[in-house]
């Protein structure tokens, strides 16, 4: 009985949950403003994805109070994150890359959007970046969405066109999808719906949860009263891995989550805006880059038996209202560079 009560008493509300890969530079350079700025009913959590360097020496060194929970192995962004939940009990997580510096106050008014509104799954913090601090970072800004044909853009970012923040996007508003870079979620829901697909490994994960997330009927909220700064690329640079990666994963996510007609837009579409991409890499002296987006079509087209069978386990309440119906890269072209040009 004593046990059970300790255990209860231990719960935490909210757990900061950092994923870790080699990165004891970003620990040491970022974990300082993570433990100051956390406290009361939440805890740091750092998880150990099979490092080879001495991150987890350090922390035992530095911060012994942190916890932290050892993989055996590298299971990836999405692996990675899959497993710990699991070890965690919090009501709250809050996925927080190691490259991340947070501010005081940032908790808050996160934690008051999942207490407030029972319908939203997940809330995230406006995302500046760190070495430009007056700009939204690339790979989250103030909120994302997508267009019909699948490519991500931000409130705050449309293609490679950063923008500098000015409070144009203050407002706590629902969004398509908020970056995993810091994201806040129903760690309850989380499991409940499968977390991330292991399968893409790392990039694309966090939107095809959240995608998933509001075909079963819940809302995703961006909240810039919180503030975060992200170094961005800090795990995984750009390189033809990279490209890969995002290419085969935004595929298998339209395959999974879009509705029939986005699906046939996709399948049409599509294949001659990758070409023209994975031509535009040749042309300019970048031959593995365009093989990766070759190759991600190939991975995706042998994933297709696999891909039926997650897309029918897909819970589908309702589709989303907040995918652009049209295309950004088409708008771009024709000078529409702002997201408030833009929507």
């Amino acid at each position: 009985m004593t046990n059970k009560l300790l255990i209860t008493h231990c719960k935490m509300k909210l757990s900061v949950v950092i994923l870790n890969w080699n990165g004891r530079k970003h620990l040491e350079r970022f974990l300082p403003s993570v433990v100051e700025h956390t406290s009361g009913d939440a805890e740091v959590v750092v998880v150990d994805n099979g490092s080879s360097d001495d991150s987890l020496q350090w922390l035992r060194l530095k911060y012994p109070d942190v916890r932290t929970i050892v993989l055996d192995k590298n299971y990836g962004f999405a692996g990675g994150y899959n497993r710990a939940l699991k070890q965690i009990e919090s009501d709250y997580v809050l996925l927080l890359n190691s490259d991340v510096e947070v501010t005081a106050g940032w908790l808050q008014p996160l934690v008051e959007v999942l207490d407030n509104y029972p319908n939203v799954a997940a809330v995230a913090p406006k995302l500046r970046s760190v070495e430009r601090r007056d700009e939204f970072e690339y790979a989250g800004a103030a909120g994302g969405f997508i267009d019909y044909l699948g490519y991500p853009f931000c409130r705050g970012r449309i293609l490679s066109v950063v923008e500098r923040d000015e409070g144009q996007y203050d407002d706590c508003r629902e969004i398509f999808w908020a970056s995993g870079a810091a994201l806040c979620c129903r760690r309850e829901l989380f499991v409940e719906l499968g977390g991330f697909d292991e399968d893409f490994f790392a990039h694309m994960e966090e939107i095809d949860l959240q995608w998933r997330m509001q075909l079963a009927g819940w809302k995703i909220m961006v909240e810039p009263r919180s503030v975060v700064y992200h170094l961005g690329g800090g795990t995984l640079p750009a390189s033809s891995r990279k490209i890969y990666l995002n290419h085969r994963n935004n595929l298998a996510m339209l395959y999974k989550c879009s509705s029939p007609m986005q699906r046939v837009v996709v399948a049409v579409v599509r294949p001659f805006t990758d070409m023209f991409e994975a031509l535009a890499h040749f042309v300019t002296l970048h031959p593995h880059r365009a093989w990766a987006v070759v190759r991600a079509w190939g991975t995706f087209i042998a994933w297709h038996k696999m891909l039926s069978h997650k897309r029918k386990a897909v819970k589908r309440l309702k589709e989303s209202d907040n995918i652009y119906r049209k295309s950004i890269v088409v708008r771009y072209l024709f000078g529409c560079r702002k997201f408030k040009n833009m929507m």
